[in-house]
């Protein structure tokens, strides 16, 4: 355990950022999973509306830093090309 007031204060901050960091990761991989689904449906429609949500939920991760920009274009570009495969 740290000794020093600032490496304590360190310690409990980065905490907090890994909770909320987690957070919104796993918000993202929910709304993941409901595209997979509506796939899965084989439910174009569906699947369409929880892409832009996807889409959007990524988006803000990334703009909060969660994600690097590559990543999240991999991630949006994956769920794309698995919808327009639907018939």
């Amino acid at each position: 355990m740290a000794n020093i007031k600032s490496a304590k204060k360190r310690i409990l901050v980065a905490n907090e950022r890994a909770a909320r960091n987690k957070a919104i990761k796993s918000r993202v991989k929910t709304y993941i999973k409901k595209v997979d689904a509506a796939i899965e449906a084989n439910d174009k429609n569906a699947a369409n509306g929880a892409l832009l949500e996807a889409i959007s939920e990524i988006d803000k991760a990334t703009k909060k830093g969660i994600y690097h920009k590559n990543t999240a274009a991999r991630k949006v570009s994956r769920l794309t090309l698995a919808v327009n495969k639907l018939n």
